[in-house]
């Protein structure tokens, strides 16, 4: 069989071919015809290059991907995927090979390239694993460890509790599986969008990979073969959220220089010799600039902060990184194929066996009844203190001792909720989202005995703030003959809202103005000024140690807590009330609207739009309370999985299916995304338009 590419009526490809290994080729090709620039941002990135187009504003992570040795891991991991699965390999080269071919063509099309002057490179086989790695390194939120810290150091270890959130820089989702017996066709409905910074090129391309083994359709991450996170084989769909468990550890090291070159104390009080190396960034400017980098590894892990001499401010320390696929050599591509070959649940449960990072809830449901609730990953045993804080190198006890057993969970009333909350990942990790989102999912779904899956759009853009209680009940208790007559108006009208965070909705921007205005006095108390400055650890981890975003994301928690270093939170919520009620009424959209982020600025700016929704909405587009309304998080994507009849599939993206600006497909899906609309899966040939053979 010739290998074919098609289109549908949104651009998105529909790709067959006679075996897994040509289609894997022609998804590599597609992929680079439509994403030629996001790859290779990618691939830059991995490799810790991106800077030398991208400029100084790249250099934090580049020299953040060296220090972690990302480059040199998935090298490690692809040897040995090739050893230990050479199908999966082979699979893997195919599709690097499908890129290499289109990578050209797809650049010539694409203006970014010529605005950078960066001329297409060549990807390696390990390059989607380096791809994998850069998506997620972030995902376990091990800066959090140095948060805690930071917060245990001024204010005790009773404290941790208060700032407990799905805090900055995490990436959650909402999912649910509704069973056969509770929908009106008597098959199973699986739905849900994944929670992630929005990209420009979206970080999901939609796509269907269809060979005699089998025929797909699914949200693929540009750089990786197959439908790894979300996908319908017809018989069998699945899904993931993230299962916010803890499976990276940071260790205090102590280093010293020798004439050999650096050691590091060991939990057996010895000192041994750590892996060195200088690598150079080359940084684009006026005036291209060249920056050293020296790269450390000691038996824990590499050095990502700190060296020999301390951290930059002095402090004698440094941290070395301890993540599973550095440990192992796995980074669990072997779950891709057999997830594409899927016939039943209990094939994809066998398939997510091989799974490593990162760790996630997974959800699936066939066409006989059968259905999946699991945790899939690699989570280490060791001691509490490694899961919660920085550990000391030189101690002995906080080495990894295997791995845990991933839990499992059944359906309540058919149905079962994952959103980030407190769940069957429990044991696996430290913070969890609020319930909120979850509960609020779980409350929809039991408002009616059968549901079908043209429902399922509805609970996507359901924006009712059940969070917002913490401060209201505050607001409430507030006399208002003590108030200013414009502050007591306010309290009035916002204690009468009915807490739903649309975009035409004035009364949800006054709440916002009002929970900003909270959020920074409360982060400007004497109690908490310790927490002001943290640390001088390198640029890429400090949206975690901020104190303003880290009170917004805890505000719920600090509102409540019984007693908070007698600060009067009454008289904060006056003051910040007295300070928003002069302000002329504007809807929420005016300054909660989308902000996607972009390697590059684009050369004529958009003109993003207005948003519903807020952080603990089911429609989780996230601004960060008391710094900024705007929205870099929220749905990546949007899917609804119909185990009825897969044509009756919906699925939709934040942008398109194109990377390129000006394609007719680059942001044709916005409109939709936006209103809460999702496309048509189609899974007739006839349907579609034939682009090319291959």
């Amino acid at each position: 069989m010739t290998t074919e590419i098609y289109r549908d009526a949104w651009g998105i490809p529909h790709l067959r071919a006679s075996d897994p290994t040509a289609l894997a080729r022609a998804q590599g090709r597609v992929t680079a015809l439509d994403r030629a620039w996001q790859l290779e941002v990618e691939r830059h990135r991995v490799q810790g290059t991106s800077a030398s187009f991208l400029g100084t504003d790249a250099l934090a992570w580049d020299v953040f991907a060296r220090r972690t040795r990302l480059a040199d891991t998935a090298g490690r991991c692809f040897d040995a995927l090739t050893e230990r699965d050479p199908e999966t390999a082979d699979w893997v080269r195919a599709y690097v090979d499908g890129v290499n071919d289109g990578l050209a063509e797809g650049a010539r099309r694409t203006p970014e390239f010529e605005r950078t002057g960066l001329t297409p490179g060549r990807w390696e086989p390990w390059a989607p694993l380096g791809v994998w790695l850069s998506t997620h390194i972030l995902f376990a939120g091990f800066p959090a460890k140095l948060w805690r810290d930071h917060v245990v150091r001024h204010l005790g270890a009773d404290a941790v509790g208060l700032f407990a959130t799905d805090g900055p820089g995490t990436s959650g989702s909402n999912g649910w599986l509704v069973s056969g017996e509770r929908t009106v066709t008597g098959q199973a409905v699986i739905a849900g969008d994944p929670h992630r910074f929005i990209e420009d090129p979206g970080v999901y391309q939609q796509i269907r990979l269809s060979c005699p083994e089998f025929d797909v359709v699914g949200l693929a991450v540009p750089g990786i073969p197959g439908t790894a996170h979300f996908g319908h084989t017809g018989t069998v769909a699945w899904a993931i959220t993230n299962a916010m468990a803890d499976y990276q550890d940071l260790y205090q090291e102590r280093l010293r220089r020798t004439g050999a070159g650096v050691e590091a104390l060991g939990p057996d009080g010895t000192w041994r010799r750590a892996e060195r190396l200088t690598e150079t960034v080359e940084v684009a400017g006026e005036t291209t600039a060249y920056v050293d980098v020296e790269v450390i590894e000691t038996e824990r892990g590499p050095v990502i902060a700190g060296g020999p001499e301390g951290l930059d401010d002095g402090t004698p320390l440094a941290l070395s990184l301890r993540y599973p696929p550095r440990v192992t050599g796995d980074l669990g591509f072997s779950a891709l194929l057999p997830l594409l070959r899927a016939r039943t649940a209990a094939d994809v449960d066998r398939a997510f066996d091989h799974w490593a990072e990162p760790v996630n809830v997974v959800q699936a449901a066939d066409t006989d009844g059968g259905t999946l609730h699991r945790v899939a990953g690699r989570v280490p045993l060791r001691a509490e203190r490694g899961r919660v804080r920085t550990v000391p190198a030189w101690e002995p006890g906080h080495d990894w001792r295997g791995w845990h057993e991933t839990p499992r969970a059944g359906l309540t009333d058919g149905v079962a909720v994952m959103a980030n909350q407190r769940g069957p990942a429990a044991p696996l990790g430290v913070e969890f989202a609020a319930r909120h989102r979850a509960d609020r999912i779980a409350a929809l779904l039991a408002e009616k005995e059968r549901w079908s899956a043209a429902d399922m759009p509805a609970l996507h853009m359901d924006t009712h703030l059940a969070s917002a209680a913490a401060l209201l009940d505050l607001l409430a208790g507030l006399d208002p003959d003590t108030l200013t007559p414009e502050a007591a108006a306010l309290r009035g009208r916002l204690l009468g809202w009915d807490r739903r965070m649309t975009a035409d909705s004035e009364d949800a921007a006054a709440f916002a103005a009002l929970r900003g205005a909270v959020v920074r006095r409360l982060a400007a108390e004497p109690a908490f000024a310790a927490l002001t400055e943290p640390p001088a650890y390198p640029e890429i981890l400090l949206p975690w140690l901020a104190l303003v975003p880290r009170v917004g994301y805890a505000l719920e928690n600090l509102l409540r807590a019984k007693e908070l270093y007698g600060i009067d939170r009454p008289a904060v919520v006056r003051a910040a009330v007295e300070e928003t009620a002069g302000r002329t009424p504007a809807p929420w959209g005016d300054t909660h609207r989308l902000a996607p982020w972009r390697a590059l600025a684009p050369g004529t700016p958009y003109d993003e739009p207005a948003l519903s929704g807020d952080h603990d909405c089911v429609l989780c587009t996230s601004p960060v309370p008391g710094l900024t309304d705007l929205a870099a998080r929220g749905p990546a994507a949007r899917y609804v999985w119909d185990l009825a009849r897969r044509e009756d599939s919906r699925w939709v993206v934040p942008f398109g299916a194109s990377g390129v600006p000006g394609s007719p497909h680059h942001r044709d899906q916005l409109p939709l995304w936006l209103a809460g609309d999702l496309v048509p899966v189609v899974t007739d040939w006839n349907q579609l338009t034939k682009e090319t053979d291959v």
